[in-house]
């Protein structure tokens, strides 16, 4: 019996998946490590993961899968990965990392990538870029050049954390074209990197890794890698992709008008559209999509909240005090005792580096309204849920200016959308109705693997097994109390970045 492995590498965990091959049908699934991954923060904005510790627990659930299976992983046919976006590895000639991982949510380089983005003038970058050369990857190479420059002059390869683990798996550091668009590096006219931004930067081109198609064969098993895994050397690894465009291709959104959104650590709305167009302000971002051609052209546009799960996470940290914390399906319950609109209190879950919805701002997370005589934990746990949301509709808001329209919004049951409240609350503010699947991103690589290994001939025979659990439609109501609580929020949002436009000003 054949087997697909995907992989799902996020700033959390890494996830495992078994899939076999003919039904799709999920055979075990594993995570590791139980509990949150450490993000460092050696100064303020600053968050590092140290890239060997992800390879550790990469093992670790391949095991915990091999256990919790019984299966042979020597059959296993393909080998797929997702991966955090942006994050920046640099190794040696011995392909050894040279520093720890500089990942997305870090924010030291958005000063050097918005001066690039006046450099090199907004009508080329969103022209060819369709975006700012921002805090993304190719600003934090130019970062260490700046700030580390003994550690630049020993780069020999700059990476994605995806192509750091598939380097671990085969030995082969490559990409792809939408790795490389998430790397801020690809010209989205020519079709190539994106020369403008490497000369600019004075990345050299050979520090690139090799570009092969998303699905495609990007390297075999080798013989170290298959015994700490357990996989049989040769194990064609034929799939990789950024964690929301994956996301997406694990929901079958592949076409103009299809929509995922997804709420982990951070959360995002992900469209696809046809046309290369970018957001004026570079407030949202567009991506190559995974099944991006040249005769089918398709573009993902992003747009993402950077403090979402991890503002619950904070959440349950603070309040489960100094005994045993509270799980997440306990938050769940009491926030959904509390009323809609949580009695007039907002929380604004911007704490977790610069947003870009916000012009590359950060503001920190904040609460209002605060009433000691009327708010309780479970008010504020509805607010949380609400103002993530809430930060996700703001977003919309732009995307809904880039003639995007979201009346469907797919997304996986996991992370923020296992609470029956916040799927309520999604549909109801967006007006969109939720389709649930109980799928996640690490089935969508092994799907992905099955596709550039050549075993499903086409996308359509890849989702065998997919299942659609649940769709939650708009409430009217809600959508009224939803509608007024949403513009007190916006309200509260405008109040504070004048507040922090005037600080940053000397005001």
């Amino acid at each position: 019996m054949g087997y697909l492995l995907g992989y799902d590498a996020g700033s959390s965990s890494i996830k495992a998946a078994l899939l076999q091959v003919e039904t799709g049908d999920v055979v075990a699934a594993a995570a590791s490590p139980a509990r949150e991954f450490a993000i460092a923060s050696p100064r303020p904005g600053w968050a590092e993961q140290d890239p060997e510790t992800w390879w550790e627990h990469l093992k670790r659930a391949t095991a915990l899968v091999r256990e919790r299976s019984g299966a042979d992983l020597g059959d296993v046919d393909a080998v797929g990965i997702s991966y955090q976006m942006h994050g920046l590895i640099i190794v040696d000639r011995d392909l050894e990392p040279l520093r720890p991982s500089i990942i997305w949510c870090d924010s030291r380089a958005v000063p050097i990538g918005e001066e690039a983005f006046a450099c090199l003038g907004e009508k080329a970058c969103l022209g060819r870029l369709l975006n700012s050369p921002g805090n993304f990857t190719a600003s934090r190479v130019k970062w260490i050049e700046d700030n580390e420059p003994g550690l630049y002059g020993r780069i020999h390869k700059m990476m994605l954390p995806g192509d750091y683990l598939a380097m671990k798996m085969t030995g082969e550091v490559v990409t792809t074209p939408s790795g490389l668009s998430e790397m801020i590096l690809w010209d989205f006219v020519d079709e190539k990197p994106a020369d403008m931004l490497l000369e600019y930067y004075g990345i050299r081109p050979e520090l690139l890794p090799a570009i092969l198609p998303t699905f495609s064969l990007q390297g075999e098993i080798s013989g170290a890698a298959a015994a700490e895994l357990g996989l049989a050397a040769g194990t064609p690894v034929s799939y990789r992709a950024g964690d929301q465009p994956n996301n997406a291709f694990s929901l079958k959104v592949l076409d103009p008008g299809d929509v995922a959104t997804t709420a982990g650590t951070s959360g995002v709305i992900y469209g696809i559209t046809s046309r290369p167009e970018s957001d004026a302000e570079s407030r949202v971002n567009v991506f190559v999509h995974v099944n991006h051609g040249a005769r089918n052209p398709r573009y993902g546009v992003l747009l993402c909240v950077n403090g979402t799960g991890i503002l619950y996470q904070w959440l349950r940290n603070v309040l489960g005090g100094t005994g045993k914390a509270l799980d997440y399906p306990a938050l769940n319950e009491l926030a959904a005792t509390a009323p809609a609109g949580s009695a007039g209190l907002a929380v604004l879950p911007y704490g977790n580096g610069a947003e870009r919805t916000l012009g590359n701002r950060n503001i920190g997370a904040s609460v209002h309204g605060l009433d000691l005589n009327v708010h309780t934990r479970a008010h504020l746990l509805r607010a949380a849920q609400e103002g993530i949301v809430f930060a996700l509709n703001y977003g919309l808001e732009i995307m809904r200016g880039m003639g995007m329209e979201m009346k469907t919004a797919r997304a996986g049951r996991a992370n923020m959308f296992l609470s029956p409240l916040f799927g309520e609350v999604f549909a109801a503010v967006t007006g969109a109705a939720v389709e649930l699947y109980d799928t996640d991103g690490a089935q969508g690589a092994a799907r992905g693997a099955g596709i550039g290994a050549g075993l499903y001939a086409n996308p359509e025979e890849a989702y065998v097994g997919l299942k659609k659990l649940k769709v939650i439609e708009p409430d009217r109501e809600a959508e009224r109390i939803y509608g007024e609580a949403f513009l007190r929020w916006r309200g509260i949002l405008l109040d504070e970045l004048k507040r922090e436009g005037e600080v940053g000003d000397g005001g």
